[in-house]
């Protein structure tokens, strides 16, 4: 299959053709080499590939055969890297898959090489010094987004249809957003992050994906959903598969529109457009569609010094347990600025802080659960304002403590958090672009607890109605054209 053809396949077009003996496999993967050779020099998005002589049964799965990278944190597979984006885990190789990474193997995918991460997963930019910078394949002079910037510039880019990634504060809708992408943050407890970790950031981060369609998500998570033994709690499994229910009319739902973030982040004109283009075409469609005032459960300084103390004391721990099994120092040798900053304050919370700070996330979940009695869905933008410039993060990264960097980081980011905190789903769909510079901004949906169906019939319907895959660019030849 030459290059041109592949990446005008989504993940489920793909393995029907496989499945119709109409190619292989193994031409799948030649396929997605390829086109990693040929734009990964301009994005720096994927930071290893692996030869593989995978063969999935054809037709097996309805993912069965596709070509599939994993983000360098959060999905573990025997005897390869697990970096994690920092020169301190250089060299990390995985002994054994995680849960996550059987059911990946499982569902036929064929997975072929790791995309880069922030470091630790810990900035809405993806530009740590182990990799360099991941660029935006729709200007390279700009973020990809961040942690899964790598996953995010990858898909939009052509490289796969469909790429794994994590989110604990939006690092896998932040990147859909800026790369014109569909991405779905699952609820808490929807996907098993066993054997090593019974949850990862005090239940702040899950697993996930991006992709370019709708169905492609929801195939994913069809096949990755479920508890394993020696979870300590699941989300209830749906009444049916995902990928029914994006093709399901998903009724008059009753619309919350968040124009404005907590915290005072201003939403910037380009995205305020965005956003009453979004529900215009909600009411087009029939929807009940009002703007809603939405409390936290606490204010925001509260908010954010609770997640700072969540953040960084899971990172100290994590850090502490790499440099001792590395054996390496803890420093500016092996840590970004940002990062270090980070473990000095997380090692200085009490245990009552962080027992404190778990009862805010419980404040906050109680909050946000109520909001859901009043409506079907939650609409905000994804970020507040366009792709960032490269190096937008680096002053602060340098300069700033923990707390103050967990402060700027909610600040870019401001709509995301709550629903990690709260254990919600939510996702990123790419409804529009700015008309001055072509750029995707992506809107923000979330439903309550397990509902994940519902977002997916939404998404199926806006899908139909304002189709979006057109847009997604390639760099082939460095600059922006449609695929």
């Amino acid at each position: 299959m030459r290059v041109a053809e592949y990446v005008n396949y989504d993940a489920v077009g793909l393995a029907e053709l496989v499945a119709e003996g109409e190619v292989t496999s193994a031409e799948l993967q030649a396929a997605a080499l390829e086109a990693t050779q040929v734009v990964n020099p301009q994005i720096n998005a994927v930071v290893e590939t692996w030869p593989t002589d995978d063969e999935p049964e054809p037709g097996s799965t309805p993912l069965a055969g596709v070509p599939f990278l994993i983000k360098d944190i959060g999905a573990a597979m025997a005897g390869r890297r697990m970096e994690l984006g920092s020169r301190l885990a250089a060299g990390n190789v995985a002994r054994a898959d995680s849960f996550l990474m059987r059911r990946v193997r499982r569902a036929g995918l064929v997975t072929f090489g790791r995309t880069a991460t922030s470091e630790m997963a810990y900035s809405i930019t993806t530009e740590p010094v182990l990799y360099g910078a991941t660029r935006n394949p729709w200007d390279l002079e700009r973020s990809a987004g961040g942690s899964s910037g790598g996953a995010g510039a990858a898909v939009a880019a052509g490289v796969v249809p469909l790429a794994h990634g994590t989110d604990a504060a939006g690092s896998l809708r932040v990147p859909a957003a800026y790369n014109g992408l569909f991405g779905l943050k699952p609820t808490r407890g929807r996907v098993s992050m066993g054997p090593d970790l019974d949850e990862l950031f005090s239940g702040l981060a899950v697993p996930g994906s991006v992709s370019r369609t709708v169905r492609d998500s929801a195939a994913l998570l069809d096949q990755v959903r479920g508890p394993e033994p020696g979870d300590p709690y699941f989300a209830q499994q749906p009444s049916r598969p995902y990928t029914e229910e994006v093709t399901h009319h998903p009724g008059r739902l009753r619309i919350g529109v968040l124009p404005q973030a907590w915290g005072g982040r201003r939403t910037t004109a380009p995205v305020a457009d965005a956003l009453a283009h979004t529900a215009g075409l909600l009411e087009s469609l029939g929807h009940q569609v009002e703007e809603a005032e939405v409390g936290l459960g606490a204010d925001w300084e509260e908010y954010v010094l609770a997640n700072a103390q969540l953040f960084t004391t899971n990172l100290a721990a994590t850090v502490d347990g790499l440099a001792a099994a590395f054996g390496r120092p803890v420093d500016s040798s092996t840590l970004e600025p940002a990062t270090l900053a980070a473990y000095h304050y997380g090692q200085g919370v009490s245990a009552p802080q962080l027992i404190a700070a778990l009862t805010i996330r419980n404040r906050v979940s109680r909050s946000l659960a109520r909001s859901f009695d009043t409506y079907d869905i939650l609409l905000t933008p994804t970020v507040p304002e366009l792709p960032a410039p490269l190096g937008a993060l680096a002053e602060s990264a340098q300069t700033l403590d923990g707390l103050g960097w967990i402060d700027t980081v909610f600040d870019r980011s401001p709509f995301t958090m709550p629903f990690n905190m709260a254990g919600t789903p939510a996702m990123s769909v790419p409804l529009t672009a700015d008309a001055e510079t072509g750029l995707p901004i992506g809107m923000q949906f979330a439903a309550g607890y397990g509902l994940e169906s519902r977002l997916f019939r939404l998404a199926g319907q806006l899908e139909q109605a304002s189709p979006w895959t057109g847009r997604i660019p390639t760099v082939w030849a460095g600059n922006r054209t449609g695929h």
